[in-house]
């Protein structure tokens, strides 16, 4: 939940809509400002996990994204694909991509590799910590540059999955995520109103039908 104790949750109420679905997974496309999963206290139960089990009763949730960043968010619809999905992320066999939009001009392409570790003191914000934490790669690319605003368009592919990876990444490379409450030192900046992060792409190969598959959303900025 972000830092702000003057917090108060009011997800978006657009009907869930549905990017792909078979016998074994249902994959999402998660709107900016709902959780992935309920938190803690009742006003915090609306979820992405309790809109899909409305549907789907036996789904459980893979993998998550952060509250502020929409996109792809994929379901097991009963136990054999949970199990088979975690064994598949935990091989690093998906592909994800992510478009961002930063803070100045990002070299045309390159990777941070910096480990992480939760601020315990300042949850749930995590830190770089060199003797600490965690091992962090992600890759980026330059797709274009928007001069009058000084912000780049960003093409995002983690190669690990730590929390809030990607935002802290581009934090402490100088190019923090436009709207980013957290991590940017000027969040009320951006053009959007909301962190401009989205999940566009998920790739992997389905681990129960051994289809491959490729699923892809519309970016809303």
């Amino acid at each position: 939940m972000p830092l702000n104790t003057h917090f108060v949750y009011a997800p978006p109420q657009k009907a869930l809509v549905i990017l792909y679905e078979d016998d074994d997974l249902v994959i999402i496309d998660k709107p900016a400002g709902l959780l992935s999963v309920p938190g803690r206290l009742p006003e915090h139960h609306d979820s992405a996990y309790l809109r899909v089990v409305e549907q789907f009763p036996l789904a459980k949730i893979t993998h998550r994204l952060d509250m502020a960043t929409s996109g792809i968010l994929m379901f097991a619809k009963h136990r054999d694909a949970e199990v088979a999905v975690s064994k598949m992320f935990q091989a690093r066999t998906v592909k994800k991509n992510y478009v961002a939009l930063v803070q100045g001009k990002l070299e045309k392409q390159g990777q941070v590799d910096v480990p992480l570790i939760t601020d315990w003191e300042n949850r749930p914000r995590q830190m770089v910590h060199y003797e600490l934490g965690k091992s962090a790669q992600t890759l980026y690319e330059r797709v274009e540059y928007y001069e009058n605003q000084d912000i780049s368009r960003v093409l995002l592919t983690p190669i690990t999955g730590r929390s809030h990876q990607l935002r802290v990444h581009m934090m402490h490379i100088g190019h923090p995520i436009t709207g980013d409450e957290i991590y940017h030192p000027e969040p009320i900046k951006s053009p959007l109103g909301r962190m401009a992060l989205h999940a566009c792409l998920l790739e992997f190969k389905q681990p129960l039908s051994g289809i491959d598959l490729k699923i892809q959303g519309s970016v809303p900025f």
